[in-house]
């Protein structure tokens, strides 16, 4: 897919942090550690439903076997304003002794770009672990919808559902409106993708924003009896899975339309990745970083992910700190023309 990848508290662990030196001596002490400890868990940004909490959980189930001391992983709905409300929690109030890890919004580091003031992180210093997925966001509407594109939206009105102010459900058409003059209409307050989707087959909206591999993986029956019409990617380039849907750059007008858009469609790389608060201590990051890319080489997590119409697309630490540096850096000129456009 085009564009997709301190110290443990001694009160907690009664370990020294000489014990996290290297080699055999600090495998050996993850293992006590984790052994002792069983559980991990998973804070997931978003309501069950959607594709996050769907790859969430096919994660828990299994990365424990890939860690020293197999701990339990277990996964924890902590929904509210697209993501942030557990970032915020990841970042500054979770244990940093490696007990607690997050599934968040693949827009958490331009959220930050762009200043928002309920971004209260920062993205590059967390502890990257993984990411299972890339991502292909995409924007579809129900067949009784009169716009069948993004071009029609230029002439009718056409109700979006939205899922907080931070997803791209929200923001991408609120931008498109500004670029290029459509009339999509946002209805915000709906907690996730599933619900949004529930609204729109029921015809409260005529669509919503949603990530191509949940439809992929629950609604076939949608795309078989062409109950949907998919107008949007929120990439760069366009999936070859979906050839003749616009990418997000398609519909730059000027150079600063470029930059613009390119951050919005720079969440494809990031996907669906897992993180972990700042600061831990580096055995411990080290044994959830590796256990990760094992687990997602993982013949039964392949076949459990086939069965789920789930694509695998794994990704290291190191791909994600260097995506999210390079977004958080966005420039000026780019910051002070969004928030210009979301003022309105």
């Amino acid at each position: 897919m085009p564009f997709h990848k301190g110290i443990l508290a001694a009160a907690v662990t009664g370990i020294a942090c000489g014990a996290f030196s290297t080699g055999a001596q600090a495998q050996q002490s993850v293992e006590q550690f984790y052994a002792g400890k069983k559980t991990i868990t998973m804070s997931v940004g978003y309501a069950p439903g959607g594709s996050y909490d769907l790859y969430a959980r096919l994660v828990a189930r299994n990365l424990g076997r890939f860690i020293p001391g197999q701990p339990a992983v277990v996964p924890q709905n902590m929904p509210g304003a697209g993501s942030l409300q557990a970032a915020n929690y990841i970042y500054a109030v979770a244990p940093k002794d490696g007990t607690a890890i997050a599934a968040l919004g693949e827009t958490l580091a331009m959220e930050q770009a762009l200043q928002n003031p309920g971004a209260k992180y920062d993205a590059a210093k967390l502890t990257w672990i993984g990411r299972i997925a890339s991502s292909n966001n995409i924007h579809l509407v129900w067949n009784t919808s009169k716009a069948k594109s993004v071009e029609d939206a230029k002439t009718i009105e056409t109700t979006m559902a939205g899922t907080g102010p931070a997803n791209l459900a929200e923001t991408v058409p609120r931008l498109l409106n500004a670029l290029i003059g459509t009339k999509f209409k946002v209805v915000s307050g709906y907690p996730s993708s599933g619900p949004a989707m529930l609204a729109m087959e029921r015809g409260e909206v005529d669509g919503t924003g949603t990530s191509w591999a949940v439809i992929k993986a629950q609604h076939q029956d949608w795309l078989r009896d062409k109950k949907i019409t998919i107008i949007l990617q929120d990439l760069p380039e366009r999936d070859p899975e979906l050839a003749d849907v616009p990418a997000l750059l398609e519909f730059a007008k000027t150079d600063a339309d470029k930059q613009l858009l390119t951050l919005y469609a720079s969440g494809g790389a990031i996907g669906r990745a897992y993180t972990a608060p700042p600061n831990l201590p580096p055995a411990i990051a080290a044994a959830l970083r590796e256990g990760f890319q094992k687990m997602a080489k993982d013949p039964e997590l392949l076949a459990e992910a086939a069965k789920m119409n789930l694509s695998i697309e794994p990704a290291d630490h190191l791909l994600l700190q260097k995506v999210v540096e390079h977004t958080v850096k966005a420039d000026e000129n780019v910051r002070k023309r969004v928030r210009e456009i979301f003022a309105n």
